[in-house]
């Protein structure tokens, strides 16, 4: 099993074990010797819907975040609570083209690039303290 499907492997593998994720599906993924790329979609224990996606290559053995999209959104898919994406439409931000949107598209903050593992990381500490 090469490094790209062993990282597919252990997305799917915290998909399953998260305590926040009440059903999900993973709508593409592929993996390359050096690339891939997963979607999914999930319904949260708490109602609310995600959607990701992450393309991925390796280098030096390790697997480095290229393009991300991903979005929290309320349960009815309307309202965003947070979007972390590398989209390259906000250049006067530092970190350009890393960049979170806040509880709407016009609401921009610097982000970082953001793979889905440490996604899945942020919204179970975020839940959790709600809670």
């Amino acid at each position: 099993m090469s490094d790209i499907e062993s990282y597919l492997t252990t997305i799917e593998l915290a998909l399953v074990s998260s305590p926040i994720i009440a059903e999900y599906s993973v709508i593409r993924s592929w993996a390359n010797t050096d690339d891939g790329y997963i979607r999914i979609r999930a319904m949260l224990t708490n109602g609310d819907f995600l959607e990701a996606a992450e393309y991925f290559t390796t280098q030096a053995g390790e697997i480095i975040t290229v393009d991300y999209r991903h979005q929290w959104m309320d349960g009815n898919r309307e309202l965003l609570k947070r979007r972390w994406d590398s989209t390259p439409h906000h250049p006067e931000l530092e970190n350009f083209p890393h960049h979170i949107h806040v509880g709407s598209e016009e609401s921009v903050a610097p982000g970082n690039p953001v793979s889905f593992l440490e996604l899945l990381r942020i919204l179970e500490s975020e839940l959790a303290s709600s809670e």
